[in-house]
């Protein structure tokens, strides 16, 4: 079992865990809301997709943003999963991506949407 995020205690009272399959997904959510400089020993860690959300959409902003998170988890995450496809979904001021990948210790083959703070 590993750490589940965000981290918090389970009804146990011991630090609460899940699945590797979940903990992967949990690991793709942060590095997809973290931005870059927030992580103290790892400056450059992270895409920052929240301090995209006002910014104008269209075609070109989609496919910049597809290739900025297609990359950040190549680079972070490259070890972990293989990423198959990524969606960028923008309605008013909420980015909805969703991310296809194959988790490798496992094979399975995984799309998850993540929105805004990273609702599931």
């Amino acid at each position: 079992m590993d750490v589940d995020f965000p981290f918090h205690i389970a009804r146990t009272g011991r630090t609460a865990s899940t699945g590797y399959d979940e903990h992967v997904r949990d690991m793709v959510e942060q590095v997809l809301f973290t931005r870059p400089g927030e992580r103290v020993n790892r400056p450059d860690f992270g895409c920052g997709l929240l301090d995209l959300v006002f910014e104008p959409t269209g075609p070109e902003f989609a496919a910049a943003l597809r290739v900025t998170v297609q990359a950040a988890l190549q680079r972070w995450l490259g070890d972990v999963i293989a990423v198959r496809s990524v969606d960028v979904f923008a309605e008013d001021s909420v980015l909805r991506f969703e991310i296809g990948y194959t988790v490798l210790a496992t094979g399975q083959a995984r799309t998850d949407t993540f929105e805004g703070g990273g609702v599931r």
